[in-house]
């Protein structure tokens, strides 16, 4: 199996738009959720971020399976 960059490339871009939409819509909102990461227990961060990795890997095997 070899990596396609540009689709890799292609995936980075879009994950940037995406990252960027709240903070650009509605500021006040994102300083808020940020705030409220940083009080978060290190633990929940990491099992949410566990989550996070699972359903995207979940996804992509069902997208690209």
């Amino acid at each position: 199996m070899t990596i396609d960059w540009h689709d890799l490339g292609t995936a980075f871009a879009l994950y940037l738009v995406l990252e960027g939409l709240v903070p650009f819509l509605s500021p006040e909102s994102a300083q808020r959720a940020f705030r409220a990461l940083a009080a978060t227990a290190a633990r929940h961060v990491r099992v949410m971020g566990l989550a996070s990795m699972a359903a995207g890997c979940t996804l992509l095997y069902w997208i690209r399976g």
